[in-house]
C-alpha cells in the first residue's frame, strides 16, 4: 500500500503517515458472477421480469380506479368476508401495486445493477475536496452502472409505473365531499350551495325528531326551537345525514320590536337561522333570550339573532344566513325559498 498522509486544515492537525493497514486483509473468497453477468439471454430475460413487474403494478392501479368506480358499496356487492368490498379492493389492488415495484426494483438491483464488492478504511468525518469530488463520480457512475440509460424498457416501465400511482391520488380527491353544483336536485339539496329548503316551494318548517309542523302561535316569546325541512325524515343512511348536516335551523321568536335588522323575512316576531355555525361547522343552540344571542359550543362565536345573527364575538366571521319564513293556509311556518347564501363555513369558489 503506498504512503497516505491525512490532514485536516480546518483543525490544523497533521496525522502522520503509514505504510501498514490498521487492521489486516482478512481476504475475500473468490467473487462469483451471476447468470446475468455472463450470459445476456439471461440478462434480457431478467429485464423482461423487471419490466413486466412494473407493468403489473400499473394494471393494478389502473384496477384500483375502476373499483373506485364501479362497486357500487350501496349495492349487492357492499361486502366481502364481513369487510365493505370497496375498501378491499381498494386496498388489495393499491397495496398489490406498490408491492410489484418494489419486487421489480429489487429484482433489478439483484440481477442487473452492477456486481462488484469494494473496501474503503474509514475517513475523518468531514470528507476533503477530493472525497467529495470522487463521490459526486461515484454516483454518476452508479448511475451508468444501474443500466437505466441502457436499458429503457426498465427505464420507460418504471416511470409509467410510478406515473400511474398519481392516479389514485387524483380518485380519492373525489371523496372530500360534494362539488358546488348551481342547480338543486329534485330529490335533496345537492352540492354546497344548495339544501333541501329549495327543493319544492313552500316546505314546511318541522320539530327536529318528531317532525311535527309548527305554527307561529305555538311558540312563545324566548323559545328556541331545533327545525329541519318537511320531508327530511323520508331519505336515509348518508343523504339523510348530508341533507340534515346542511338543513338543520333554529326557530327563535322574539318581540316584534326587539328585531333590530332584517329583510322582512319574520312572521310575528318568529326568525328562523341556519343552525351550523360559519366558523367551521359545529351545530349551535345555546341561547340567551334577554341579549338574544346564541352562542357555538366549540369555539364560542356569539351570534345577534335581533340584527340578522351578525357576529358580535368569536373566531366567525360570518352571520348566520336567514331562512326568508311565510305561512301557508293552515298556519304553518313554511320556508318561501332555500338559503341566499350557503351553509357552514367557507370552502372552494364561495363569494366572499
Amino acid at each position: 500500500m503506498t504512503d497516505i498522509q491525512h490532514s485536516d486544515q480546518q483543525a490544523g492537525r497533521h496525522l502522520p503517515a503509514t505504510t501498514e493497514e490498521p487492521i489486516a486483509n482478512p481476504g475475500l473468497p473468490a467473487h462469483t458472477w451471476r447468470p446475468t453477468d455472463v450470459d445476456e439471454a439471461s440478462a434480457k430475460r431478467a429485464e423482461r421480469q423487471v419490466a413486466g413487474l412494473f407493468g403489473l403494478s400499473a394494471v393494478f392501479t389502473l384496477l384500483f380506479c375502476v373499483a373506485y368506480f364501479a362497486l357500487d358499496i350501496e349495492g349487492n356487492w357492499n361486502t366481502f368476508a364481513g369487510l365493505g368490498a370497496s375498501t378491499v379492493a381498494l386496498g388489495v389492488f393499491l397495496g398489490i401495486a406498490l408491492l410489484c415495484i418494489g419486487v421489480g426494483i429489487i429484482q433489478w438491483a439483484r440481477k442487473l445493477m452492477a456486481d462488484h464488492e469494494i473496501t474503503e478504511l474509514r475517513h475523518p468525518a468531514r470528507s476533503s475536496d477530493e472525497d467529495r469530488a470522487g463521490t459526486l463520480d461515484a454516483l454518476a457512475a452508479g448511475l451508468e452502472e444501474s443500466g437505466i440509460g441502457r436499458r429503457p424498457l426498465i427505464r420507460n416501465s418504471l416511470l409509467g409505473a410510478v406515473g400511474l400511482l398519481g392516479l389514485p391520488a387524483v380518485v380519492l380527491l373525489r371523496d372530500l365531499g360534494p362539488l358546488p353544483k348551481d342547480v338543486a336536485s329534485a330529490e335533496e339539496g345537492t352540492g354546497l350551495r344548495h339544501t333541501l329548503w329549495g327543493v319544492r316551494p313552500n316546505v314546511r318548517v318541522v320539530r327536529d325528531v318528531v317532525g311535527t309542523p309548527i305554527r307561529a302561535s305555538d311558540l312563545a316569546i324566548g323559545d328556541l326551537v331545533n327545525a329541519v325541512p318537511d320531508g327530511l325524515f323520508e331519505l336515509e343512511g348518508v343523504e339523510l345525514q348530508v341533507a340534515k348536516s346542511k338543513g338543520a335551523v333554529i326557530v327563535v321568536k322574539m318581540e316584534p320590536e326587539e328585531i333590530k335588522s332584517g329583510d322582512n323575512w319574520a312572521i310575528d316576531g318568529v326568525l328562523c337561522f341556519s343552525k351550523i355555525c360559519t366558523h367551521v361547522g359545529c351545530p349551535i343552540s345555546l341561547y340567551e333570550r334577554t341579549t338574544h344571542h346564541v352562542l357555538c359550543p366549540c369555539h364560542q362565536s356569539t351570534f345577534d339573532l335581533s340584527d340578522s345573527a351578525k357576529v358580535v364575538f368569536g373566531p366567525a366571521h360570518r352571520p348566520l344566513p336567514q331562512l326568508p319564513l311565510g305561512v301557508d293556509e293552515e298556519g304553518y311556518l313554511v320556508a318561501m325559498s332555500d338559503f341566499t347564501e350557503p351553509v357552514g363555513p367557507s370552502f372552494w369558489e364561495r363569494e366572499r
